[in-house]
């Protein structure tokens, strides 16, 4: 997928006028790209419009023209648009109880590291997780991680032919698995693949 640059992007008085409709487009394409791994944990599949969506919305709170800060947007978010080989996600740990939280997240330490993608019958691709920066600490893991999981040419030509995608965590804490996921969630990730 081809990087956003300042001219993909809509003036904030543009984005004012379209925004309802665009936020709607947005948040209808986001449904298949989540994806609910157990009660507790989800994947959030990161593409090219989702991070217009977010850069737009950043410059839209923060009232920001100037050129150098749009461009600091488009640097925070652009690493999160898939390449071509991969799948780009956002895993999150949902406890809606802060204190069943902080528990949760003291026993999931490595989470991120124990979450997997596979395609058809290959192995498993464990995620390469945050590579921003480091979230664990020894008491406790982030409820927010970002990753990829880089897939090989033979993983992305069997998932354009129609091979199942699974995923899940086999964290020793938490361990369940989607296998396969829906079709609409298998079309649209197989669109990241260019």
């Amino acid at each position: 997928m081809h990087k956003l640059s300042r001219e993909d992007l809509y003036s904030l008085e543009k984005y004012a006028e379209i925004r309802p409709d665009f936020r709607a487009r947005v948040m209808e394409h986001k449904k298949p790209r989540r994806v609910a791994i157990g009660p507790n944990a989800a994947l959030y599949f990161e593409d090219r419009l989702l991070m217009q969506y977010q850069i737009q919305e950043m410059l839209r709170i923060e009232r920001i023209f100037e050129p150098e800060a749009i461009q600091e947007e488009l640097d925070a978010y652009n690493p999160l648009i898939p390449d071509g080989s991969n799948w780009k996600a956002t895993l999150m740990m949902e406890y809606p109880d802060p204190e069943v939280r902080q528990r949760a997240l003291a026993r999931l330490i490595g989470v991120e590291r124990r979450t997997w993608v596979r395609v058809g019958d290959f192995d498993r691709i464990y995620a390469i997780a945050d590579e921003d920066l480091e979230r664990d600490t020894e008491e406790k893991t982030s409820s927010v991680h970002f990753m990829r999981f880089e897939l090989t040419p033979e993983m992305v030509k069997a998932a354009k032919a129609g091979a199942d995608i699974s995923m899940g965590i086999d964290h020793p804490e938490y361990s369940y698995e989607v296998s396969p996921v829906a079709e609409e969630t298998r079309a649209s990730l197989v669109n990241d693949l260019d």
